[in-house]
């Protein structure tokens, strides 16, 4: 059997003091944690649409959408989600999931 998870809007999850926790916990420095903290809170953003652009509003959860360190940051936050039975295995790509399971 599997199971094919897709996390709508998943790299918006991302709670950003949380994520540097589980960063100090895979032993990451704490330098690189702060820097990390840093890119991701109080990020302004605006929409620009030929000669219009919209009011900027400040974000502070989840990665980038677009940069290329996301992916990769969000494979990090959800490093910890691992099958609970031995006979289960889980794959992980970005924020696709598929569990398997032998039957």
């Amino acid at each position: 059997r599997m199971v094919f998870v897709d996390f709508s809007s998943a790299f918006n999850t991302v709670i950003p003091s949380r994520f540097v926790t589980k960063l100090g916990d895979l032993g990451i420095n704490t330098t690189l944690c702060n820097w990390i903290l840093d890119f991701l809170t109080n990020r302004p953003q605006h929409v620009k649409l030929n000669n219009s652009t919209s009011s900027t509003i400040t974000l502070s959860t989840g990665v980038p959408q677009g940069c290329v360190l996301s992916p990769f940051l969000f494979s990090l936050f959800t490093y910890d989600c691992r099958p609970v039975h031995g006979s289960n295995t889980i794959i992980k790509f970005r924020d696709d999931t598929t569990m398997i399971r032998l039957i």
